[in-house]
């Protein structure tokens, strides 16, 4: 199987993140390329690196203002008297609809959907070249690969068209998504990331022309918290075109494995095909963000239940943290995925 990623990915190096109060130690280090590269090598995968093909398939998901935003914001945060090394948001707007201030912290707070973002010298180069590898992914696909593997890092699902969130500032299945539509394909997103693909589903909410399904742990006491729930069918033209699978906190691999059947029902009544797999590893069940019960052996089936669908399929790397056996998972579900 082919992989794509650039070495520049690591130059994203968050330091912190706030959760339920407290200053912790970010999870989304650059040591998970390392572990993530030797488990997609084991699986057999031979990495390549992608083209640079410029802003265009980025600017096809995402607003201008927005980029200009990744592109500056840390620049103009550090002429800030006393600016912390990353800008991290301290006041939100209470509307999307709320005006454009030209102040750095205001623009920080409108772009940052929380303090889990944190942006520094180095991120618009790696998100940058993180979602240059999606479309690179969603490039092979258009030239007969029957799968790929996208080494995203930092990952994308939890970005919307104008707002970083939860790791990610660029929503890289979904560019790939957007790459592949407009070449005549009919793709599908099947986020399988422990926390619902927030972003993703909000950029392609009032739409029909892609499908978007997610099998997450249920939000209800669980982040992404405001999204991801069994209600959430999309609107408009995306009426129906949006499926959310929450499972209670603990799910193991057996009822998984049934939650995974509906979702392919979804996907073939679509007329899919082509699948981006938004390949989270965090549903394992000693992921540091506890949230389900996915086994080692339990990924080898999930690869292998994506692959009975017969359709070309690009993972794309979303969660999984550094716990001893990311690379193992990540090796799991390729293998799995091809020995079917």
């Amino acid at each position: 199987m082919k992989a794509v990623f650039d070495d520049r990915q690591r130059n994203h190096d968050p330091k912190h993140f706030m959760a339920n109060g407290t200053r912790l130690a970010n999870p989304e280090q650059p040591r998970r390329i390392e572990v993530l590269q030797n488990g997609a090598k084991e699986a057999g995968c031979v990495f390549q690196t992608p083209t640079d093909h410029g802003l265009g398939p980025i600017a096809a998901l995402h607003t201008a203002e927005y980029l200009v935003f990744l592109q500056t914001i840390h620049e103009r945060w550090s002429r800030i008297e006393n600016a912390s090394d990353e800008v991290i948001p301290n006041v939100h707007p209470d509307r999307r609809t709320a005006s454009y201030p030209r102040s750095a912290v205001g623009q920080a707070g409108f772009h940052q959907a929380d303090t889990s973002c944190p942006i520094a010298a180095g991120t618009w180069e790696a998100a940058y070249w993180s979602a240059q590898s999606a479309v690179e992914g969603a490039d092979l696909m258009l030239t007969g690969e029957k799968a790929a593997y996208v080494l995203s890092r930092p990952p994308g699902h939890h970005a919307f068209a104008d707002l970083a969130g939860g790791f990610c500032f660029l929503n890289n299945s979904g560019i790939a998504a957007e790459r592949l539509l407009k070449a005549g394909k009919r793709p599908a997103i099947l986020d399988v990331d422990v926390h619902h693909g927030n972003g993703t589903q909000g950029i392609f909410y009032e739409r029909g022309d892609v499908l978007t399904v997610s099998i997450h742990a249920d939000p209800i006491r669980f982040y992404p918290f405001y999204w991801g729930h069994g209600h959430e069918r999309g609107e408009g033209f995306g009426r129906g075109a949006n499926l959310n699978l929450p499972l209670e906190r603990g799910t193991g691999d057996d009822a998984y494995l049934k939650t995974l059947d509906a979702a392919f029902q979804r996907i073939q009544a679509f007329g899919t095909d082509v699948v981006i797999v938004a390949l989270g590893l965090d549903a394992y069940e000693n992921d540091p963000l506890k949230g389900l019960a996915i086994t080692t052996p339990g990924f080898a089936r999930i690869g292998a239940a994506i692959a009975g669908l017969g359709l070309p399929t690009l993972f794309v790397q979303e969660g999984g943290y550094l716990a001893d056996e990311l690379g193992q998972n990540l090796t799991s579900v390729l293998t799995g995925y091809q020995r079917v």
